[in-house]
């Protein structure tokens, strides 16, 4: 299995950027493992974080294929060291039990989470984090009972004066 690689990149933002760029990667035979897109100040560009499994190799191929691509403003491998890179996860937790629930409350607050919601049957929480904290926090819960998941993909940026 080659390694989890983030890219970085601006594009162009009009209706089928997003499908342009993800088809490139599927002709390629590249699976997303997450991505996150959204608009810049300059609402007329947006901001792409692709995470895929490549290998060096692989890695400047993808970037030499988005750079040839006519709406990719710009591209950056991101290094995982002088990155600062978010996920969120919103998680409904089966809690029933008393004793499930206490534990859920217990778990959430350890990794900084929001209660959303709750009731007698159970509850959502909002985390945010590391994809790696994400996982962590979901392997915690998964005892408790996760009935729904909903994750974002990674959002990064560069640490100091960086920037894209």
């Amino acid at each position: 299995m080659a390694p989890l690689n983030t890219i970085a990149f601006i594009v162009e933002n009009r209706p089928g950027v997003l499908f342009k760029v993800s088809n490139m990667f599927r002709r390629r035979g590249y699976n997303i493992e997450s991505i996150s897109v959204g608009p810049l100040t300059d609402r007329s560009l947006a901001r792409m974080t692709v995470t895929v499994e490549a290998d060096g190799r692989m890695l400047r191929n993808l970037i030499e294929q988005l750079e040839r691509m006519v709406e990719v403003v710009r591209v950056k491998p991101l290094d995982r060291r002088r990155t600062v890179m978010r996920e969120m996860a919103l998680v409904k937790l089966n809690t029933a039990d008393p004793m499930a629930r206490e534990e859920a409350l217990k778990l959430v607050n350890s990794h900084h989470g929001l209660i959303l919601d709750i009731d007698e049957m159970h509850l959502v929480a909002e985390v945010t984090g590391t994809p790696e904290e994400i996982d962590r926090f979901l392997e915690e819960v998964r005892p408790i009972g996760i009935v729904e998941l909903s994750r974002t993909g990674a959002t990064a940026l560069e640490r100091g004066s960086v920037r894209l």
